[in-house]
């Protein structure tokens, strides 16, 4: 076989890795992985601090989570997983509630104990009564689907942080990743597995890619 890769795979990402990996592997092909960052692994790296030796996650936080047994099964074959489950804690208006909304951050807001229904009808209520009828973008989204009294209070503020953005300027499907539950669920994921590296993504991706017909590239543009 050539030492030619046949193949490039442009970013080293879960995308790219996993596509290296099984190229590499099912279709013995050589691969050269390239990313203009010095390291491998998108915005789910994470490094050793060198002063105080804790783990972290260099672009936020990244929680792996899926209900496909068959993905489950092969991240696992790279590393073992912790038994973190996510739950999301936000201060609005000086008080703490639970994120995503939930029952129990519906009632607690507007000082009431709404069953899930009525919870549904005065959430609807207050969505029509903004009268969107095609949203435009995030805001417009997530008022119809809420009303302004909760997107105020949860979901403006907390979008601006996460990405960085006026909500106004991000595009309406991204809302769907933000779900809104009417039961007192806490948990930010609802899927079946979920967890965090044992060692670290950085360990994950080093061995995602250690095949030998597999070269990597950091610092290539």
């Amino acid at each position: 076989m050539s030492d030619f890769p046949r193949v490039c795979i442009v970013g080293a990402g879960f995308v790219g890795a996993v596509i290296a990996e099984r190229i590499a592997s099912d279709a013995g092909m050589r691969v050269l992985v390239i990313d203009r960052r010095r390291h491998t692994g998108g915005n789910s790296w994470s490094e050793v601090d060198a002063e105080t030796g804790v783990e972290f996650h260099k672009y936020g936080s990244h929680i792996f989570h899926t209900s496909n047994s068959e993905v489950w099964e092969y991240v696992c074959r790279f590393t073992r997983f912790n038994e973190y489950r996510h739950h999301v804690w936000i201060i609005s208006g000086g008080r703490v509630y639970a994120m995503p909304i939930n029952l129990s951050t519906i009632n607690s807001f507007y000082g009431r104990a709404m069953s899930p229904d009525e919870a549904r009808t005065l959430t609807a209520q207050e969505a029509a009564r903004a009268g969107i009828i095609d949203p435009a973008d995030l805001e417009e989204k997530a008022v119809s689907l809420v009303g302004r009294p909760l997107y105020e209070a949860f979901i403006r503020g907390y979008t601006a942080k996460q990405w960085e953005t006026d909500p106004k300027e991000l595009s309406a499907n991204i809302i769907s990743r933000l779900p809104v539950r009417y039961s007192y669920n806490t948990r930010y994921f609802s899927d079946i597995w979920e967890g965090i590296p044992l060692h670290g993504y950085g360990e994950l991706f080093r061995k995602l890619l250690a095949h030998p017909d597999i070269e990597v590239r950091t610092g290539v543009d």
